[in-house]
Order: C-alpha cells, then sequence, then structure tokens
C-alpha cells in the first residue's frame, strides 16, 4: 500500500476499467475510509449506497450527462448527504461534510490499486430527481455523487497540479495574471 503523499499524488481520475469486481473487504476498506472523514460537530451526515447491479449502473450512466463510464465500471457509491443530521441542520454543512468523505474514498482507492471518479449529482436538480428515483432516496436527503469504483484499465497518469502561484500568506496577494484567465481542465 502506498502512503499518503504518494497517494495523494498518484490519485487521478478513472474513468476505464476492468471487469474484475470489487471485493467485499474492498468495499469495506473503501467506506471505512469514507467515514473516516472530518465533518462539522462530527455530526456525519453522510450515507453511502454501494451499486453493483448492471441495470442500475447502465440506467445511472445514460440518466447522468458525465457518469458515462458506470457502464464499464463494475460498481459504483453514491455518497449522499443528510441535512437532518447535519451541524445546525443545514444543506450547507452536510454538502461540505459528505464531500470530504467522498474525498477520503476517492483517495482509498487509489491506495487500494483501485481506480474511481467523482461525477456530480449535486446540485443540479434534474440530476438529484433521476437519481432519487432509480435508488429510491427519500426527500430531504441530497444526493450528491456517484463513484464509479474498478480496477484501472492501463495505466494511470496523474497530472502534477501543484501551483505555487495559488497560494498566498499572511493574506491575499495579487498575482501577475489576468483575473479572467479560464480554469484549468476539469480532472
Amino acid at each position: 500500500m502506498k502512503d499518503f503523499f504518494e497517494t495523494a499524488a498518484h490519485r487521478s481520475s478513472v474513468r476505464s476499467f476492468a471487469p474484475q469486481p470489487i471485493e467485499p473487504g474492498e468495499w469495506e476498506k473503501l467506506l471505512r475510509a469514507a467515514m473516516a472523514a472530518p465533518s462539522a460537530v462530527n455530526r456525519q451526515p453522510w450515507e453511502f449506497i454501494i451499486i453493483e447491479n448492471r441495470a442500475t449502473l447502465d440506467a445511472l450512466a445514460e440518466a447522468l450527462p458525465y457518469a458515462k463510464m458506470a457502464r464499464h465500471a463494475p460498481g459504483a457509491v453514491l455518497v449522499c448527504a443528510d441535512p437532518l443530521r447535519a451541524h445546525q441542520g443545514k444543506v450547507e454543512y452536510a454538502v461540505l461534510d459528505a464531500s470530504a468523505a467522498c474525498e477520503n474514498l476517492l483517495l482509498a482507492a487509489d491506495a487500494l490499486g483501485l481506480g474511481a471518479v467523482w461525477t456530480a449529482v449535486y446540485p443540479q436538480a434534474d440530476r438529484q430527481a433521476v437519481v432519487r428515483k432509480l435508488l429510491g432516496i427519500p426527500e430531504g436527503i441530497i444526493p450528491l455523487a456517484l463513484v464509479p469504483v474498478g480496477h484501472p484499465k492501463g495505466e494511470q497518469r496523474p497530472q502534477d497540479k501543484y501551483k505555487p502561484e495559488l497560494i498566498h500568506r499572511e493574506g491575499w496577494k495579487p498575482r501577475d495574471r489576468p483575473l479572467d484567465m479560464p480554469p484549468p481542465d476539469h480532472d
């Protein structure tokens, strides 16, 4: 298993998977890591749905514009947020906390030699509605992200995303670059 810094630097969005299934012990390790994430006042307002059913994965791939790779993944995790269990019952805390859990899941996948990719469901209402219907998610629970998971097909080439020009010390410092610079390509 890789150390943390190697895992964090190596993690990349994997969109191509081998057909090999995810073992039950791997699912448990992924979700233990996800649930180890920090949360406001330790409220842990997350829930997870493991999806391995081929018809369900195909339906999600069809319904979600950026989750087409779910059609070839052996499984996926839907990360959900429960605002009622979040600090002060706020959606914002639930989303932040579930996002931290999602990142831990992605890092754990890489550490295990698996591949994964975060595909957003929240905040788009149409995506949330279709996922809610397909998976029987009650109103009030936020389907945050679908994370297809599997054994990577081919070699992954992570990008070095470290940019010292984005680091400020002791306050905001102006940069010598235009503010209207387009954002970097999505990973």
